[in-house]
This record gives structure tokens, sequence and C-alpha cells, in this order.
């Protein structure tokens, strides 16, 4: 029987603490994994931002119309929209068309901002807020921009989130300085 030398025996406690420290931490990184992969807040993440895109991306269909291509921005418009607002557009479209072709102008959108304003993913309902820039090119003018925010209500479809609602956001008026006597 061959006898154990003290740096063979401090070369084994040394493997042996090593391989516990990796084994530890394996362990620790695992169970960590599994309670991210497992974490409601990491799937309610992924569902806000699937609704801030779809309201960015919606918003954007609905500011942006060309009326050399107006069928194919009208039908942008449709697809971005659920509920009674795809109605109303679906109604007043022959008579919209009419006046962009009319007026012949060019309106595109460009998002600057945008949030998830409310979230209910039981119900299926969602709100953004979403700042843009609306630039109006008419023909024979010089092309106007403004910057506009916008209230979107989302609703789950299963083709995804859609506008069920669109408006202008309120703008606040600027607190005013009244001087005391």
């Amino acid at each position: 029987m061959a006898r154990t030398t003290s740096l063979e025996r401090t070369r084994l406690a040394l493997i042996a603490t090593a391989a516990a420290i990796a084994l530890g931490f394996a362990g620790w990184t695992g169970s960590s994994w599994y309670a991210a992969a497992h974490d409601d807040s990491a799937r309610f993440a992924e569902t806000r931002d699937e609704v801030l895109a779809a309201g960015e991306q919606a918003a954007l269909n609905m500011n942006t119309l060309d009326h050399r291509d107006l069928e194919h921005g009208l039908d942008a418009w449709e697809q971005s929209a659920t509920g009674s607002l795809l109605e109303e557009l679906r109604k007043g479209r022959p008579e919209f068309e009419k006046q962009v072709r009319n007026a012949r102008t060019v309106t595109t959108a460009d998002v600057l901002s945008g949030a998830v304003t409310e979230l209910d993913e039981r119900e299926g309902r969602a709100g953004v807020l979403i700042a843009m820039r609306i630039t109006v090119d008419p023909p024979k003018k010089k092309p106007s921009s403004k910057e506009t925010r916008l209230l979107g209500e989302l609703t789950r479809t299963g083709e995804g989130w859609k506008l069920s609602g669109l408006g202008q956001a309120p703008a606040g008026e600027a607190p005013t300085d009244t001087p005391s006597d």
C-alpha cells in the first residue's frame, strides 16, 4: 500500500474543493436560468415589446399615404386596424380615396418615440403613446412637417396586435406664473 505525501493530499484537497465550487456554480446558474426562463415578468416584457412594435408600425401606416399608390396605402390602413376603427375606415374609404386623389398629396411619417401606457394580457388590450413627425407634400407647394403625439388602443387578434382606436394625445398647457401681491 502506497502512502500519500502531504503534497499529494494538498493537491487532492484543492481538486476536490475546485470540483465542489464548480458543481455549486453549475447548480446555481442552472437554477437561475430555470427561474428566469419561467418568470412571468420576462414573458410580460416580451409582450410589451410586441405591443409597442405593433403600435408604432400601425401608427406609421395610418399616417403614410401616397396618392400615386393609394390602394396599397389604404390596404395597409385596414390591415393595421380591427373592430370599430376598421369598420370606420372601410365605410369612409370611397370618400377619402376621392379626396386624396383630388388633393394629390404624399404624406409620410416617422416615429420619434413610443411607449406602452397600458397592457392587459388577459383581456388582450393595450395602450400606446407615440410621438411622430408627419410630413405632407402637396403638389406645387413646399412640404410641411409637424410633430404630434398619438394615443393608440390596441386589441390582440388572431393575426397579432392591431389598432382599435387612434387619436391625438391631449396637449397640456404650460403653467403660467402669476405674480403674488
